[in-house]
């Protein structure tokens, strides 16, 4: 198990960096996320790759995709399917929405109205669509990615806090550097590389690899290293709402993950500071605004270097 999780990351993240370029890091916490069994709010300028790089992981593990655009005359029907009567059969029928898939790019999401942002929770959260009282189940695995653009606000509506606390994490791609974009040129210099990029795992991997990464072992002292962070969250000057219970829960998951990505079965501090940032920044409200941007990121960044951190022997 010490070497699976290592060789599972290794092909996922040289095969999209065939795409992406320079953005390793970014490409490691989604995939923390996927294996957590999470979703991801990408918030980031436009042009910054992250259709891109959806597309790209539905591609490189053999996954169904599909890809919303929401706006604001969308309805919750358009996402999770609506009956149609069908007069061959003289009955109705249900005809199955884009949720109905393995990695759901949901692009600008806050560009619709909370009554249609909404139609996503059930199936984020329960893993469930639930029309005219029947219960239906999309793909398994299911996993979203949200983008939304942080700059170009007008005619938006905001995510409510409900809906961004069913997020694991929330990431930013970021502008490449000089040589980064000089890379890019060249990579799409002649054609896509994206149309040639192909399969190097399956979902019956990615299922085998939430079970392994599952039974990565935590001792004591980090979930105790867990709990403080997320109790310092609730009491940090500043704050108004603290982390929930979900919070702490998907930390730990996400610490497991990346355990298991960086090739161990068991967790040690360093894990939980890795992914802390986009797993508690946007479930925080700040007196000064809660859409400030890097405020909330810097205070968890700041918690981080002020709670005590176990020191002991973190193996079984």
């Amino acid at each position: 198990m010490e070497n699976s999780g290592s060789v599972f990351a290794q092909k996922i993240t040289q095969n999209i960096a065939s795409v992406i370029v320079g953005k390793d890091n970014t490409v490691l916490l989604m995939l923390t996320a996927l294996i957590a069994d999470g979703h991801v709010l990408l918030e980031d300028v436009p042009g910054t790759g992250k259709t891109k790089l959806a597309k790209a992981l539905a591609k490189t593990i053999s996954a169904q995709f599909s890809r919303i655009q929401f706006t604001p005359d969308l309805l919750p029907s358009d996402i999770t399917g609506i009956n149609v009567y069908d007069r061959v059969r003289n009955e109705f029928v249900f005809r199955e929405g884009p949720v109905f898939t393995n990695i759901l790019l949901a692009d600008e999401l806050n560009r619709a109205t909370a009554r249609t942002q909404a139609g996503l929770l059930e199936c984020m959260e329960e893993r469930q669509v639930t029309v005219d009282g029947v219960r239906y189940v999309p793909g398994d695995p299911f996993f979203v990615i949200a983008t939304q653009n942080p700059v170009e606000t007008a005619g938006t509506f905001p995510l409510p806090e409900a809906q961004l606390d069913r997020f694991m994490m929330k990431l930013s791609m970021g502008l490449p550097t000089k040589e980064e974009e000089i890379q890019l040129l060249n990579r799409y210099m002649n054609e896509d590389p994206l149309d040639s990029l192909t399969s190097q795992l399956t979902l019956e991997d990615l299922k085998r690899a939430r079970n392994e990464a599952n039974r990565v072992y935590v001792q004591e002292s980090i979930c105790r290293y867990i709990a403080d962070l997320v109790d310092a969250t609730r009491t940090a000057e500043g704050v108004i709402m603290g982390v929930s219970p979900r919070g702490s829960l998907a930390l730990l998951r996400c610490t497991k993950a990346y355990a298991y990505l960086n090739g161990r079965d068991f967790c040690i501090p360093d894990d939980v500071k890795a992914v802390a940032v986009a797993v508690l920044s946007h479930r925080i409200m700040l007196s000064s605004g809660y859409h400030i941007a890097g405020k909330a990121e810097a205070l968890i960044k700041n918690l981080l270097h002020t709670v005590s951190v176990p020191t002991e022997d973190f193996t079984k």
